[in-house]
């Protein structure tokens, strides 16, 4: 057994604790929580969520044994489907949070959770739930659809499906989701912005061939365009458009500006970003804290660490006050330049003056660490963000994984996946990935099956790799029944969730026995 990853006594969710939980009820109607029993509330939800067996149970009864109406404010909701997003949780289970949340009398529903749950159910490719949430939402809380829940929906959609579905996706939402509204300019660039953001820039280019007589551009279509051409095209591509807008008597912005800035500072062009900062200025355009940031990495990407701090110097001179962004900026430029002991010192710095390390600080620390090769140091780094109880993002919790497996360390990787599920994260199926690899060539077969059954039991994918790898070393061990369980939870979340070509799809054919 991983006795590691079971929940602490006072963190599992048992009928015999029912009591305590009618008893909290009763008391949070009466006394509002505090912020640090809101934070002890929003970990406690977002574990039973995620916990819970999916698609074994529904997820309601649950729940509403477990979760005291009178506790779910508008900020807690939000904070647990933000973070449920932030964990890749399944779709369907955040869904029903939301659904459980909307049925409580005193709950006031926003247009952020509602966002959030959309953005979920999207970003899984859920389509027909998250129609069907829009749908409901239209019916129930129309002033809830904002241009946010338009763009959240079209650009995945843009992602996933074709050009003809976006197209008739925004129909769609004419027609039927925003009643009553008249489609104007705003609208047109939302659903421009759904396939500049993907790179798609040839749709992009058909969409304003196609739809501008109705919808009358204006500078921020172009600067949508504009900065669909720097995702995707570079340099070159910006310039070539930007001469076309102006040529089209489109006057630039500080936004237009700002986007030119950055396409020259990410390709290292630090010189020609400074001028377009000259000319800026010269137009009676103040250059704004993303400015600056943007300038900041720029230096970095250019290798010129003086004019990285000479810039971050320069910002409170300019009445801007500096932001986690900005350090993350000279963070990054330090890192860049390898002086990892001054990035250290300037993360010492930022805590020193209340400024907190958030995704990026720890991820770009981590990165710089891990090019030293210093263990140590990536060790020391982990036990600090753990103390703090901080869960990064996705991508650093892929990157940590990769490092302690590839280190011959899979013993750091099985504990950060005990941390991060008694923390109510779900770890990505990619993070799974690299650890059952590192745990079966380590012969630990036993812990590699238990992590792909809590993957599995929150209701998430493991991929079709990695399954049959384990198939073949649970085969060797003569673990037939241990195949089986495997084989029928990938089978029975067939039914509930989306079809991936990388997923697994169980035993293709009746198990032999290996001698």
């Amino acid at each position: 057994m991983l006795r590691w990853i079971k929940p602490s006594r006072s963190t599992q969710i048992f009928p015999r604790n029912l009591a305590f939980f009618r008893f909290y009820a009763l008391v949070s109607t009466y006394h509002p929580l505090s912020s640090s029993e809101k934070e002890i509330e929003i970990q406690r939800i977002i574990k039973i969520v995620n916990d819970h067996p999916y698609p074994d149970r529904p997820l309601h009864p649950t729940l509403q044994q477990h979760v005291p109406p009178s506790i779910l404010s508008t900020p807690l909701v939000e904070n647990v489907l933000g973070r449920l997003f932030a964990s890749h949780s399944n779709g369907l289970k955040a869904f029903e949070f939301f659904k459980f949340s909307l049925r409580q009398a005193h709950f006031r529903p926003t247009s952020d959770a509602f966002e959030k749950t959309l953005h979920i159910l999207a970003r899984m490719r859920y389509f027909d739930k998250a129609w069907e949430l829009m749908e409901e939402i239209q019916r129930t809380h129309p002033s809830l659809l904002t241009l946010k829940s338009m763009s959240i929906m079209l650009s995945r959609i843009a992602k996933f499906q074709t050009y003809e579905d976006t197209l008739e996706a925004f129909e769609r939402m004419e027609k039927n989701v925003f009643v009553g509204r008249k489609f104007g300019i705003d609208e047109f660039n939302v659903l421009l912005r759904a396939f500049c953001t993907q790179r798609q820039m040839k749709e992009a280019r058909s969409v304003f061939n196609k739809m501008h007589p109705r919808f009358s551009p204006n500078t921020k279509t172009m600067n949508i365009l504009l900065l669909g051409f720097k995702e995707s095209g570079g340099v070159t591509a910006v310039e070539l458009f930007y001469h076309e807008m102006v040529r089209r008597g489109f006057k630039p912005n500080h936004v237009t500006y700002s986007i030119r800035i950055d396409a020259y500072c990410k390709k290292g062009c630090l010189g020609d970003g400074l001028r377009l900062l000259n000319e800026m200025e010269r137009v009676n355009y103040l250059p704004t804290v993303e400015t600056m940031t943007t300038l900041i990495h720029g230096a970095g990407v250019a290798r010129n660490i003086t004019k990285a701090r000479e810039l971050f110097d320069e910002i409170p001179l300019r009445n801007l006050k500096p932001d986690v962004g900005v350090y993350n900026a000279l963070l990054s430029s330090l890192v860049r330049s390898r002086d990892v002991k001054s990035a250290a010192a300037l993360m010492d710095e930022m805590e020193m003056k209340g400024i907190r390390h958030d995704g990026i600080t720890y991820h770009t620390m981590y990165f710089g660490l891990m090019k030293s090769r210093n263990l140590d140091c990536v060790s020391e780094l982990y036990d600090k963000m753990t103390k703090k109880n901080f869960v990064p993002k996705t991508r650093t919790v892929v990157m940590l994984m990769k490092f302690f497996c590839e280190s011959r360390q899979p013993n750091l990787g099985l504990n950060f996946w005990g941390y991060l599920l008694e923390r109510g994260h779900c770890p990505h199926s990619h993070a799974l990935d690299l650890l059952v690899t590192a745990l079966c060539s380590h012969g630990r077969v036993q812990e590699a099956f238990e992590c792909s059954k809590q993957m599995l039991e929150r209701g998430r994918h493991m991929s079709e790799l990695v399954f049959r790898m384990l198939e073949r070393f649970l085969l060797q061990s003569g673990n037939m029944e241990k195949l089986m369980k495997l084989d029928e939870m990938i089978k029975r979340l067939q039914v509930f969730l989306p079809p991936s070509r990388s997923h697994a799809t169980g035993i293709l054919s009746p198990p032999t026995k290996m001698n």
